[in-house]
């Protein structure tokens, strides 16, 4: 367990912590009205600077008259409400936790039981799950402690889903690991899609990033295919009925005329802008104006800078 922590220190606000704890959700600022995100910060810093202004203004005037400040009329208790909440407003706005929590929204239902809204791989918050679309109870396919402690803190947050296969040094325990997170925080069961039998080695930074499993695809084999004077044996990976079938029989044509010949002509990859014009009569003004090859040179320098 210490070496665990050691790789995986787990830290809040700066400060490393002895046990995995998951923070319960917090209430975004902009939860505060129905409305954009824009328009919630305008009323509530209007609403700051206007309260503000109006309660300074009438206690100026207190002080003139030697009214006492404590005595308020029914205005100034509406601009001290108004005060209060742009103010705490401003506060989680600027990420300063006030935000009053309540019990019923620091879960959601999962596995007839409850996690913390914050359970998910690379981020603080995941979707409420409803009972009736999670998958009976099941039991772990991992097999240390170890292993548990760190899908937990891949559940907490801590530790990024992407960065499991660098810290590990093992691709395979990886993507169980990743699996088996994903399994708790969905509510989902995995159990189809195989796992063992793959050399999750082989795409690593290559094809696949972040893998849970593999899909069985079945493979047919067509041929043989006689290209330059050798014969091939083409296995296609497909789901397509008659499609192996078909390639099968060009295959055979293809033998039967004598086979095919290759020409590699270039190597290389190439790339292209894309531009986009209101109409097709301005797209075909730009074909043709394109057609002079010194015009073509000055946009091509152009789109190369």
């Amino acid at each position: 367990m210490e070496d665990l922590r050691r790789r995986f220190p787990t830290k809040k606000n700066g400060e490393e912590i002895s046990n995995v704890a998951v923070d319960p959700p917090l209430r975004k600022a902009s939860d505060a009205l129905p409305l954009p995100l824009y328009l919630t910060n305008t009323f509530f810093l209007s609403l700051f600077f206007a309260t503000v202004y109006f309660l300074l203004s009438r206690w100026r005037e207190k002080i003139r008259n030697s009214t006492p400040l404590h005595v308020v009329d029914l205005s100034e208790i509406c601009a001290l409400i108004g005060f209060v909440a742009s103010f705490i407003y401003l506060l989680g706005f600027c990420g300063i936790d006030l935000i009053f929590r309540s019990s019923s929204d620091d879960d959601v239902w999962v596995n007839d039981g409850m996690i913390p809204c914050n359970q998910s791989l690379d981020c603080r918050e995941v979707l409420p799950i409803k009972p009736n679309s999670v998958d009976p109870p099941r039991e772990s396919e991992l097999d240390s402690v170890e292993d548990e402690e760190i899908v937990k803190l891949v559940i907490d947050g801590t530790i990024p889903s992407y960065s499991l296969e660098t810290k590990l040094g093992d691709c395979k325990r990886a993507a169980a690991i990743r699996r088996e997170a994903v399994q708790r925080i969905t509510g989902k069961s995995l159990t189809g899609l195989p796992l063992e039998g793959f050399d999750y080695n082989s795409i690593l930074g290559q094809c696949c990033e972040m893998p849970v499993g593999y899909v069985q695809i079945p493979v047919g084999i067509a041929g043989p295919l006689l290209l330059d004077g050798v014969e091939y044996s083409v296995p296609m990976a497909t789901t397509e009925g008659c499609l192996v079938a078909s390639t099968n029989r060009g295959f055979k044509a293809i033998h039967l005329s004598g086979g095919a010949f290759s020409v590699l002509v270039k190597d290389a990859m190439t790339r292209a802008p894309v531009v986009r014009f209101p109409s097709a009569r301005r797209a075909a003004l730009v074909m043709f104006y394109l057609q002079d090859p010194s015009n073509f040179e000055r946009l091509s320098l152009i789109f190369n800078k």
